[in-house]
């Protein structure tokens, strides 16, 4: 059997569904190419509806795509709100017409109507009522919709017994959930600007004066306590927006407990992320009380910055949203370990662009300059390499697949196995690659693509999910004995 052999594709597939769909809140003359709201005039145009116009209107609107959404009126009232300073104040417009108003300030988003890609499965929460040898799953997936605006959703599996696999129902209607206040932490504000080299007097006033854990309100609060001489310097509107920029990018996102996890969809929320939360690696940890959770790394991008964030869950129903701080924490595809190794946590990363790096968190928890682990060196990966998720723990060591980029930008997919106790030691390697684009796999949105942000071991196997030409996702499995036994040893 040849290298390229070793992973056994499961014929099982997930594909685009433009059913699914969100609602977005849309401005007539927003997206021309010279921006000029033309809100007061679409409002004026409502407000000349007569009573029963306006409810006729508005009925025939929820008959049309009250089952494609949940509570539909609410979504309309709140879009209402976020543009009634257009309606004119001598103007009180019934109900209807306000619901009537949100309607046309709506628009349907089918949020992987391009592409679904570049996925990663960890163990679902609930594994109740299983057969011996079956895992239940939950798939983190890449989706792209219209502008290339990527989002994170969710799909679930059921893995064995043996190599049997079936994807779950993802039917039913999509939220963006409940975004909630946090409470910030003054250290990652604080890593943050001495990343982005704010560290003046301005910024150190503020800093002092908040709590180790603080809301939006004691951040404006500390602002206003400023020394009016600090105010008067030209640097400190400018330093003033980043912190704002720099605290904003924290939130919470709660979802219904009846909701099904596929689907609740992870919808960027902060000018960070305003053009895409991209390829979230998830991995489950265990607290250090044994309690398992789940943390992913995902790139936000805002349309020409790239940024690591950080998820945080205990169920995959409460998500908190952090940036990751340092220099490791500047590019894409960072890696979390599922525990910490030497009482250090740590995380791949490929902070420059093309070398698996390993880098660990400090006590100002910031993301420390990598260590080199991995450099292109074999023709399927000359372009870069990179990880392909969270390293998998194995007895014989670290299990890491890695992802390289070869010529006409052909990705393939191929592992490495690190020290258990050492893991900057890289102890063997895969001398071909695990998986490269079929036939069937060469064309989509980016041809001669196979990727995977995670996979997970089964049953003494490993199973693993991967985008098929960033359009849509199959899944593989190998035999572990299979896979360490190929891999060539490392002095």
């Amino acid at each position: 059997m040849s290298i390229r052999d070793l992973a056994t594709r499961l014929g099982p597939t997930l594909t685009p569904d433009p059913r699914r769909v969100i609602i977005k809140l849309f401005v007539p003359g927003e997206d021309a190419a010279l921006t000029r709201s033309r809100a007061a005039a679409l409002i004026d145009r409502i407000t000349l509806l007569d009573e029963d116009q306006t409810t006729e209107m508005l009925q025939e609107t929820l008959r049309r795509f009250g089952n494609r959404h949940h509570d539909l009126e609410t979504t309309f009232a709140h879009h209402h709100d976020l543009v009634r300073h257009r309606v004119p104040r001598d103007v009180d417009l019934s109900l209807p017409a306000r619901l009537l108003v949100g309607a046309y300030f709506s628009h349907e988003y089918a949020v992987e109507g391009a592409a679904v890609c570049n996925p990663s499965m960890v163990p679902h929460p609930d594994q109740s009522g299983l057969r011996p040898g079956q895992l239940r799953v939950a798939i983190s997936l890449r989706q792209i919709g219209e502008g290339h605006l990527s989002s994170i959703g969710f799909a679930t599996a059921l893995l064995g017994p043996g190599s049997e696999l079936a994807i779950g129902d993802r039917s039913g209607t999509l939220s963006v959930g409940r975004r909630n206040r946090i409470r910030h932490r003054r250290d990652l504000l604080a890593a943050g600007l001495s990343d982005d080299a704010r560290d003046n007097e301005v910024t150190a006033a503020v800093l002092r004066s908040l709590p180790e854990r603080f809301d939006d309100n004691d951040f404006e609060y500390a602002i206003a306590r400023l020394p009016g001489d600090l105010l008067t310097r030209t640097s400190t509107q400018p330093t003033l927006e980043e912190m704002r920029r720099a605290t904003h990018s924290d939130y919470a996102v709660a979802f219904p407990a009846d909701l099904p996890l596929h689907r609740r969809v992870l919808w960027p929320s902060t000018t960070a992320e305003s053009n895409g939360m991209e390829d979230a690696r998830f991995v489950r940890i265990a607290d250090r009380d044994g309690a398992p959770s789940y943390r992913a790394t995902y790139t936000a991008y805002d349309g020409r910055h790239i940024r690591s964030h950080l998820i945080a869950s205990d169920d995959l129903r409460h998500f908190a949203i952090t940036p990751m701080r340092g220099p490791a924490a500047v590019n894409k595809g960072m890696a979390l370990f599922p525990r910490p190794v030497g009482g250090r946590t740590l995380a791949l990363c490929r902070s420059d662009g093309e070398t698996i790096g390993l880098t660990a968190l400090d006590r100002h928890n910031s993301w420390q300059p990598p260590t080199p682990l991995h450099s292109p060196r074999q023709d399927w990966e000359l372009i870069q390499v990179g990880n392909c998720g969270s390293p998998i723990e194995t007895g014989a060591g670290w299990l890491v697949l890695t992802h390289g980029v070869g010529p006409m930008r052909d990705y393939s997919i191929g592992a490495l196995l690190l020290d258990l106790y050492e893991p900057h030691r890289v102890i063997a390697e895969l001398p071909g690659t695990l998986l490269t684009a079929d036939d069937s796999e060469r064309e989509g949105y980016v041809p001669n693509v196979v990727y995977s942000c995670g996979g997970l071991l089964h049953d003494d196997a490993v199973w693993l999910p991967y985008g098929a030409s960033d359009t849509w996702i199959g899944f593989a499995r190998v035999p572990l004995g299979t896979l360490i036994n190929a891999m060539r040893p490392l002095r």
